[in-house]
């Protein structure tokens, strides 16, 4: 005989899917339900740490979702890459942080509405939201580890699940929801929450910082010369920067301002020169190796950045090559391991050439070079990256035969991991890398060595990173977006 107490689920009355033709409508009731999600799960929870858990009863919310169905094969302006689903049927994508995503959200249901001509609808998903993604934004409350709290957390509550918070849609291994609908996003709500929860603890500020023009660079030197260039654009009125924000979210909108450092620093400092339509910059310094890389862009990724680009150091590979030479990648040899489960080493990682463009005419414009004389500073090539830091030590006959039969012309540990999940997240990506050291014509990267380098070159390297994201913040989306990064079955959202 069963004794136990029958379940009863208490969920928040939502009610049915609305249908809408107006993207700023749409992504208000968006937000409406994901208040009223939130707010119950917060008001259930803080209830259950105060008093005992109802016996037999578990609460349950779930994300809102955007849903849109079409049975026509109309053609579509095939210039744009996204903004349409390819072929009649249902689409559906859940959706966390719609104040967050406010922008994002409105231009993409905008295009989906011009481009089908038929509505789209908005309501509760099949998808329980995790209580710890639905409390993450109420400081007052926190999640007690398991077994620490007077009742089985699980049992009450939903808790994140691997199931909907992996990268099938992105890998493109074929994702539907429980329903049959395929995916209108690259990312599922669980999948952002979790990045947006680790986002704030790598970087140490919160992700509604992030500016849509990202750098990358493997150096704490390139992070002082972003704040000095920080000041100089907070202290012009007419430079369009309104603030920098510093790693443990300390806000500046005065240039003479100053900013302590925090107790203790995270592990990827991050910092955001920004702008009021959140087209300024982000500069993450990841340090040094591919783990980390690949961590910081799987993350920022969700928060789908027009573009990001590597400036770092690297070693040269070339006898020709000088201290402080540039290099533009254009290819990469992929030995830095962390993403041959995503995508496999035989997948191509194309140049893009709305980025590649805008790095030469940078370091042109930076440098006061052109043409043929732009050759004397900058080499266009392979660029290796290995994840071995110490590869010098080993038996060279390997790695250098590799090196050599690539044709790469540069050598370091992240590049290759930027750029290869830039195009499997399909976000435009790009490397400009300065020559620190020459290991294979004796020229170690030492102290003494290094000091003037780093003196004379870091701030002329930062400066050709920001001027070209300046350029690529005047492109067309449509137009950075390249169909390069597509695939066959393609997302609608951006």
């Amino acid at each position: 005989m069963n004794t136990h107490t029958p379940l009863h689920i208490e969920t928040p009355n939502h009610g049915e899917p609305t249908a809408f033709t107006d993207a700023g409508q749409a992504v208000a009731e968006l937000q409406k339900l994901y208040t009223e999600a939130t707010q119950f799960l917060c008001d259930r929870f803080a209830e259950t740490l105060t008093s005992a858990a109802p016996e037999g009863t578990r609460y349950r919310a779930y994300y809102p979702e955007i849903r849109l169905r079409t049975t026509s094969f109309a053609t579509i302006d095939s210039r744009l890459s996204f903004g349409h689903v390819s072929e009649p049927g249902t689409y559906a994508t859940t959706i966390t942080r719609p104040d967050l995503f406010e922008n994002y959200l409105q231009q993409q249901i905008d295009l989906l509405l011009q481009n089908h001509g038929v509505s789209i609808f908005v309501g509760p998903s099949m998808t329980p939201m995790p209580v710890h993604f639905a409390v993450a934004n109420d400081t007052t409350i926190t999640v007690p580890q398991e077994g620490a709290g007077n009742f089985i957390l699980r049992d009450v509550f939903d808790v994140p699940d691997l199931a909907t918070t992996n990268d099938d849609i992105a890998n493109g291994l074929g994702f539907t929801y429980e329903d049959g609908a395929r995916p209108l996003a690259p990312f599922t709500a669980q999948r952002i929450d979790y990045s947006l929860a680790r986002l704030s603890h790598y970087t140490a500020t919160d992700p509604g910082h992030f500016q849509n023009h990202v750098l990358f660079t493997n150096y704490q030197f390139y992070v002082d010369e972003f704040e000095a260039y920080a000041r100089a654009q907070l202290a012009d009125p007419a430079s369009g920067y309104t603030s920098f924000v510093a790693t443990g979210n300390t806000v500046i909108t005065d240039a003479t301002t100053p900013i302590a450092q925090p107790a203790k620093m995270p592990q990827m400092p991050t910092y955001h020169l920004t702008r009021e339509d959140g087209n300024g910059i982000t500069l993450v310094n990841i340090g040094v190796g591919p783990s980390n890389a690949k961590t910081a862009t799987d993350h920022i990724a969700v928060l789908r950045p027009h573009a990001w680009l590597m400036v770092g150091h690297c070693a040269g590979l070339r006898n020709s090559q000088r201290l402080g030479d540039f290099v533009l990648a254009h290819a990469y040899l992929r030995e830095d391991k962390v993403l041959d489960d995503d995508l496999p080493v035989w997948v191509p990682v194309p140049a893009l050439a709305e980025i590649q463009v805008a790095l030469e005419q940078a370091v042109a414009d930076t440098t006061q070079l052109e043409g043929f004389e732009l050759k004397r500073i900058m080499r266009t090539g392979t660029v290796a990256s290995f994840d071995n830091r110490n590869w010098e030590l080993r038996d060279q006959s390997g790695p250098v035969q590799r090196l050599s039969q690539s044709r790469a012309v540069a050598l370091d540990m992240e590049s290759a991991t930027i750029a290869a999940n830039g195009f499997r997240f399909r976000v435009p990506y790009g490397t400009l890398l300065c020559v620190s050291d020459k290991p294979l014509h004796g020229e170690l990267k030492l102290p003494g060595m290094a000091s003037d380098f780093y003196k004379d070159q870091v701030s002329r390297h930062l400066q050709i990173g920001i001027r070209a994201m300046e350029q690529l913040r005047e492109m067309p989306l449509a137009r950075l977006h390249s169909r390069k990064l597509r695939s066959f079955e393609e997302t609608a959202f951006l």
